[in-house]
């Protein structure tokens, strides 16, 4: 995955169709996601005879995959359309939703934006194709994504297990251990910054998917769902342990205010002014293309902990490939998705760069042992393998998920421009999210 996490949605065009009372899935009385049992002989017979399959992903490496289920079943065309991607490819996916036309057969869906599809009935249930009996060939973290209980909306193509990439070179310049503990990360952060005051431990100009992903780890729960019931609590004993360590880096201003994705955030990686980035394991990619000056300066390290000796990781990013309820010929379009997220268009993906979500392939030892070049050599997947199993499975993400990180920068991101604190801020992200939950019909604590 390049990039996922880096991406925003600004644009709330689709919460129109994804409003509780929006039907986006067929004729009146008709649930078009309600799928009857599809047999392996079914699916074999619609390969046999054939068709065209449209596919709307940004996913780089699918068009590899594409090309290779075409040659092994000649009949099928994949219709690969992968010009959009974040908001652009959200609003046109619910636009193609609500008109009930040009809805695509398979489509790339995040797995923070899964739940509001599915919610609506939006996406094919694909239980009905054996998916529910893929559980085990995937982690954890990615799997709990796309299912509930015994419903599964779409099968994990990536994740985004993370860690923390640091600059050897800039920690060995100034004789900073790197950390293992959060608590140590703001003292190498203090000792970065006073050694060079144009050195920051990271950047971060607020950011939603980065912060729910540090919420994660560190044992926060914000969001319990329930079909429409929803829990939202930025209170409990993890996002205090959060606050309380994160507020020190802004109030003595040791983090570099600029955005990801970057001329400046390139820049500052580039350079050794930016000596750390907590991200997920699809980020080495991205470091080859972006910042090549640098290469052989950076390693990856296990997360630091909230408490020493603790393993607790999680997911920062990760997408799923699903069939939209409108979509059509859903026997090759479920075909082609286990073909690429669970058959041998993994390997094929991970060959290219592509982070899995598959055990097999990170418990491989061809993947544990892979050497990075950019990385000094080092052996980068046993890091990123371990923090994929130890991601708890338990994370959930509201239904309304795309509008309240819509907001982050109007609640939470006050507390990086201003004397608001992270816990204000997080307060007022609670209170927005509640209000805009309960106006849309659902039953909010």
């Amino acid at each position: 995955m390049l990039r996922t996490a880096g991406r925003l949605l600004r644009g709330i065009a689709l919460l129109s169709v994804l409003a509780l009372g929006a039907t986006a899935c067929g004729g009146p009385g008709e649930d078009s996601s309600v799928q009857e049992p599809v047999s392996a002989e079914d699916i074999q017979a619609a390969l046999k005879k054939g068709g065209t399959v449209t596919v709307w992903a940004w996913e780089p490496t699918l068009k590899t995959v594409a090309a290779d289920f075409e040659r092994k079943y000649p009949k099928v065309k994949i219709n690969l359309v992968g010009e959009r991607s974040g908001d652009k490819h959200y609003t046109a996916l619910s636009n193609a939703i609500s008109a009930e036309k040009g809805v695509p057969d398979v489509a790339q869906v995040e797995y923070f934006a899964l739940g509001q599809y599915a919610l609506t009935k939006g996406l094919t249930e694909l239980a009905a194709f054996g998916a529910d009996k893929l559980a085990g060939k995937y982690t954890p973290g990615p799997w709990n994504a796309v299912s509930e209980g015994e419903k599964v909306y779409g099968l994990p193509m990536d994740s985004g297990p993370m860690a923390l990439f640091y600059n050897k070179r800039i920690f060995d310049k100034y004789k900073v251990a790197v950390p293992t503990t959060w608590d140590e990360y703001v003292e190498a952060a203090r000792k970065l910054h006073s050694a060079d005051p144009k050195v920051y431990i990271a950047n971060d100009a607020g950011d939603a998917g980065f912060t729910t992903s540090m919420l994660w780890q560190a044992g926060s729960r914000p969001y319990k769902v329930d079909g429409t019931k929803v829990k939202i609590d930025f209170a409990d004993a993890g996002a205090r342990k959060y606050t309380k360590t994160w507020q020190p880096l802004l109030d003595e201003k040791l983090l570099a205010p600029i955005a990801g994705w970057t001329d400046d955030w390139y820049k500052g990686l580039g350079d050794g002014t930016i000596a750390t980035l907590a991200t997920g394991a699809w980020m080495p990619a991205n470091f080859v293309t972006g910042v090549p000056n640098a290469s052989g300066d950076w390693r990856a390290a296990p997360m630091p902990a909230w408490t020493k000796g603790d393993k607790a990781s999680a997911e920062n990013g990760g997408s799923s490939l699903a069939l939209p309820a409108l979509g059509k010929n859903k026997e090759l379009a479920y075909a082609f998705v286990e073909y690429a997220n669970a058959g041998d268009g993994v390997q094929t993906r991970v060959t290219q760069g592509a982070f899995p979500a598959t055990t097999a392939e990170l418990q491989s030892e061809e993947f544990r042992n892979t050497e990075f070049k950019y990385f000094g050599g080092q052996k980068a997947n046993e890091i990123f393998a371990d923090s994929a199993a130890n991601v708890a499975d338990d994370w959930s993400y509201l239904p309304f998920q795309q509008y309240t990180n819509s907001i982050f920068n109007d609640t939470v991101g006050k507390a990086y421009v201003s004397d608001t604190k992270l816990s204000e801020g997080l307060k007022s992200w609670q209170d927005s999210s509640v209000k805009y939950g309960k106006e849309q019909g659902f039953t909010v604590e």
